[in-house]
């Protein structure tokens, strides 16, 4: 694993340094023993996350968090019961799952990234409310609902509003909560969905340790560990590499060893657990428990990775064919543990993953108003309407468009995307440094050596290649500038004062240590040549940048029925879209032409797409749909005997239908 730290660090010497902690706590099982009072300490992450508000979305993302706030997430309690003034949340009767939690965890940081009063109102409440809650026990939340698992994603809520108020009455909160859970575990002990949670309350005991170190703090966590399920064990001999359809689950449930395949093959649960080993490694020091993190992305990218960066999972494990989906939920999620994990490894792939992500699988889901989302989208997305196929275990309902298409979780749950991506760009480094971690404009105020830097990020990627960072300290200061160079970028031009430095390694990152000076402009050019990648059946698909690019199919839109504020609606092909591409494997993607348009308030809609690529392709009759879904990818090369013409490949949220993964043939067919 020679890339999991930056370049700067060497990695022997980094957990030499670690000293007598490494010697207290490098070796224990996770599954024996409690560490012994008074000899704890965790391992520090490469980098550290910013408080929530030290970074502030600007230009195009500004503009997305808007449409957000303007749109399903910022009146959500307005118009769905689930989190409107009866929620169990709110001290009323309703829902008192994990319903107002998800939704509060992105409410709060999408209201003080805006510095919205209103958002800011709508949190306070459930805020206050959880505060209150509590009992002299330490217990806290609805009465009628004392599962583990809804208070952890509260916790996180609380965390972040901690960080970007400073109110004071969190931590003791937090402390008594924990103390309570400790003694309570024993004889109530995680079950369900907090068993394969876990780790989702490993991440606040450790975000509180790391502010008030406690040694029964790591008690906890390594209780939470014990009791919990063991993703590292699973992804070390993954054994779900077929679809799990409902009939797979119901004959491995039988078979010894296949007890928890429900739960374990669970999209969500595993987006959930990437995290897990980059977490416990701060508890280890463990370089396979690092290692773990991206052993699991590579084994679902084997086995049910999908163009758009996502896995299949609808709702569980379903193979790498493009026309099965993913659970908005597992993609936000997702994009969680991929920025908590960057922050603890410093492994610049999985900002790479985490932007490709935030590009394509995040926006692909939703309406461009953001108004209405999907349960699941589809890579090839052909018609969103009533049909059971193709899914391995949801229902009918799961592509449509509308307020909870097919089950409510992702209504509450996908509001953390955007805000949460946004409030990580920027890290510090453990040596002093500022990391730009991934990018997007934004502007950024980091305490440095008593110093405050403020960093102003001035760009139009992912649809253009130029990043532009101007440098403000409040007086001149040496520190080190980590910038993460992405695997796809080969050939990076890096200016300082426009004076050419050193490239930097494509996957690594680049480091530039001066003293800096107010007024001083970094810029980087990523050279942005459009890829073409094979896949399933040996189908291709087509990347510029983090984008991916997909076929817009044309759209008639049907309104199924209205819901509150919003409504659920099917939509159906309104042109022909089973296109072969023509890829000549010596030319690879030299002859893509490549069209750039201005950037709007709104990038990631078809009618006003920023860049476009033009490709020759043939129409592929016998490449049909089925019950509303794409038939599975025939073979690649094929033959077609129709004639030769150019298509346009737009961005893939910006295709609402789409087409993403193509048979291909060559200039002989």
């Amino acid at each position: 694993m020679s890339s999991q730290f930056p370049a700067h660090i060497n990695r022997r010497r980094f957990l030499k340094s670690l000293g007598a902690a490494a010697a207290s706590s490098a070796a224990p099982s996770a599954f024996a023993s409690f560490p012994a009072p008074g000899s704890v300490a965790v391992f520090p992450a490469t980098f550290t996350l910013l408080p929530l508000g030290s970074i502030r979305p600007r230009g195009w993302l500004k503009d997305q968090l808007r449409i957000q706030a303007d749109g399903l997430s910022g009146h959500l309690d307005e118009t769905w019961p689930d989190v409107g003034s009866n929620s169990g949340w709110l001290g009323g009767t309703g829902e008192s799952g994990e319903r107002g939690p998800y939704f509060v965890d992105g409410l709060v940081p999408l209201a003080y990234l805006l510095d919205d009063d209103r958002l800011k109102a709508k949190a306070q409440k459930f805020m206050e409310w959880a505060l209150r809650s509590q009992h002299a026990s330490g217990a806290f939340g609805p009465a009628s609902n004392d599962d583990w698992w809804p208070r952890m994603p509260m916790l996180k809520a609380l965390a972040q509003y901690q960080e970007v108020t400073g109110d004071a009455r969190v931590m003791p909160m937090m402390q008594r909560y924990f103390a309570y859970q400790l003694s309570a575990l024993p004889t109530r002990p995680l079950k369900a969905y907090s068993r394969f949670r876990w780790q989702e309350q490993v991440l606040t005991v450790l975000w509180l340790y790391d502010r008030a170190p406690d040694p029964s703090l790591l008690a906890l966590a390594h209780l939470l560990r014990a009791q919990g399920y063991d993703w590292q064990a699973q992804y070390a001999h993954f054994r779900y590499t077929e679809p799990t359809t409902a009939a797979r689950i119901a004959a491995l449930s039988v078979t010894p060893g296949f007890e928890e395949v429900r739960m374990a093959t669970h999209g969500v649960n595993n987006s959930q657990a990437i995290k897990t080993g980059a977490l416990w490694s701060r508890v280890t020091g463990s370089e396979a428990d690092r290692q773990s993190v991206l052993d699991m992305i590579a084994e679902l990218d084997r086995y049910h990775g999908l163009p758009n960066g996502m896995f299949s999972c609808d709702e569980h494990l379903a193979g790498r064919s493009p026309s099965q989906g993913s659970e908005l939920c597992s993609v936000v999620e997702y994009m969680y543990s991929l920025e908590q994990a960057l922050a603890i490894l410093g492994e610049a792939s999985l900002g790479d993953r985490l932007e490709k992500l935030a590009f394509n699988a995040l926006p692909g889901t939703f309406t461009d108003d953001m108004w209405a989302h999907q349960y699941d989208q589809q890579p090839n997305q052909v018609e969103c309407s009533l049909h059971r196929e193709p899914w391995m275990t949801n229902g009918p309902e799961s592509n449509l468009y509308g307020l909870e298409p097919h089950f409510g979780c992702c209504t509450a749950n996908f509001s953390q995307g955007w805000p949460k991506f946004a409030a990580t760009l920027f890290m510090q480094s453990a040596d002093g440094g500022v990391v730009a971690a991934a990018y997007s404009p934004c502007e950024a105020r980091i305490s440095l050596q008593g110093t405050e830097i403020h960093v102003v990020e001035e760009t139009d990627y992912p649809f253009r290649d130029t990043v532009r960072l101007a440098i403000n300290p409040s007086r001149p200061l040496r520190f080190p500038l980590l910038l993460r160079i992405p695997g796809w970028a080969a050939g990076t031009v890096i200016t300082v004062n426009g004076s050419r430095h050193e490239a930097g390694t494509p996957g690594r990152f680049a480091r530039i240590e001066r003293e800096w000076r107010r007024g001083d402009i970094v810029e980087l050019v990523f050279p942005m040549r459009p890829r073409i990648l094979t896949g399933f059946n040996n189908s291709v698909s087509v990347e510029r940048g983090p984008l991916v690019f997909s076929y817009n199919i044309s759209q008639d839109w049907l309104k199924l029925r209205d819901r509150g504020m919003t409504a659920d609606w099917q939509v159906y092909p309104g042109s022909r879209w089973s296109y072969a591409l023509k890829v000549d494997s010596a030319k690879e993607a030299q002859d893509i032409s490549v069209s750039e348009s201005p950037l709007s308030d709104r990038p990631f809609t078809a009618a006003q797409a920023p860049v476009s690529l033009h490709m020759d392709a043939k129409l592929l009759p016998s490449w049909m749909a089925v019950n509303g879904n794409a038939e599975t990818l025939p073979e690649s090369p094929v033959s077609s005997g129709e004639p030769d013409e150019t298509i346009t490949l737009v961005p893939y949220a910006a295709a609402k239908l789409r087409v993403t993964s193509f048979p291909s043939f060559k200039d002989s067919q």
